[in-house]
């Protein structure tokens, strides 16, 4: 399974669209463990681009503090699974939480 979170300053971003990168993470759920890891440029803000941007990059999962209704719809037409709320962490931490079942999401801080 490849992950995306869409980062700034190495850290999760709160508000997703604007993010400067993405961090691609490949895990084994199975053994819950992280494969590979690759930082790679959000393409500009434009909107309705990111949800197949991530599908050609191979993402099944996009986790993300905040989303609003419309790009979550996106996402879920291009076959990729989304988490809202989480905290603003580094993507490691985040992906071990999640694939560990420890992930704390909150509210989903996006209303649009």
């Amino acid at each position: 399974m490849k992950i995306a979170i869409p980062t700034t300053v190495g850290r999760l971003t709160i508000h997703f669209g604007h993010c400067e990168e993405f961090m691609l993470i490949d895990v084994d759920e199975k053994s819950k463990t992280i494969i590979k890891e690759k930082n790679v440029k959000a393409p500009p803000h434009q909107p309705g681009l990111l949800p197949p941007w991530l599908k050609e990059q191979g993402v099944d999962l996009v986790i993300a503090g905040g989303m609003g209704q419309r790009a979550r719809s996106l996402f879920i037409e291009q076959g990729i699974d989304v988490v809202v709320g989480a905290p603003a962490e580094v993507p490691k931490k985040i992906v071990i939480d999640y694939l560990e079942g420890k992930l704390i999401t909150g509210e989903n801080v996006c209303d649009h």
